[in-house]
C-alpha cells in the first residue's frame, strides 16, 4: 500500500481480507479501486486524523469509512441499500461525514471511479420523483445535482485531508 501523508486512523474494525472486499463489491455490481481496498482492509469503519477536506470552497469533515463487518451499524452493504434510491446511478457510498452526507465513488465516466461528495440536503428518493411526474432520466439528472467532485482517485482524496 502506498502511504499517504501522515494519516492516523482510529477505531478501525478487525482486518478484512482483500478477497472479501472484492467479493462484496462485485456482488453489488462494483469493482473497487486497489488503493481503496488496500486502505479499507485495515481501516474499515475507522475515522481519520486529519479529517478536514474541501468540497469546492466549503470545508467538510470526514466521519468514517463504512465497515465490512456485517454486524456493524456502518456495514457498507446496509449503507448501500439505504442510500441507493437517493444516489445517482453508478455512485457508491464509501464513507460519511458527521452531518449525514456521503463520500462516494462515481463510476459514471469509466471503470476507475472519481471521489465525489453527496449532499443530502434537497435529495429526494428517485422513485418518489418519478411518482410525482418526472421521467427516470429527469429524476437521475436531479439526483446528480447533489454530487460534487472531490478527487480523481481515492489516494488523491486522502492526500487532500488537512487540519
Amino acid at each position: 500500500m502506498v502511504l499517504i501523508k501522515n494519516l492516523e486512523w482510529e477505531y478501525a474494525d478487525s482486518e478484512t481480507s482483500e478477497a472479501e472486499i472484492i467479493d462484496i463489491g462485485l456482488r453489488l455490481g462494483y469493482s473497487f479501486p486497489q488503493d481503496y481496498i488496500d486502505c479499507v482492509k485495515i481501516n474499515g469503519g475507522a475515522s481519520v486524523i486529519p479529517e478536514a477536506f474541501n468540497v469546492g470552497t466549503v470545508e467538510r469533515c470526514f466521519g468514517s469509512l463504512f465497515s465490512f463487518d456485517e454486524v456493524s451499524s456502518e456495514y457498507i452493504v446496509k449503507k448501500y441499500e439505504i442510500y441507493k434510491g437517493f444516489l445517482p446511478k453508478k455512485v457508491f457510498p464509501i464513507a460519511c461525514d458527521p452531518a449525514g452526507n456521503l463520500i462516494c465513488f462515481d463510476y459514471e465516466s469509466n471503470e476507475s471511479p472519481i471521489v465525489v461528495f453527496w449532499e443530502h440536503e434537497n435529495a429526494a428518493e428517485k422513485e418518489l420523483l418519478i411518482t410525482d411526474g418526472l421521467t427516470e432520466e429527469e429524476a437521475e439528472k436531479r439526483a446528480r445535482k447533489n454530487i460534487v467532485y472531490v478527487a480523481a482517485t481515492f489516494t488523491e482524496f486522502l492526500d487532500k485531508l488537512h487540519d
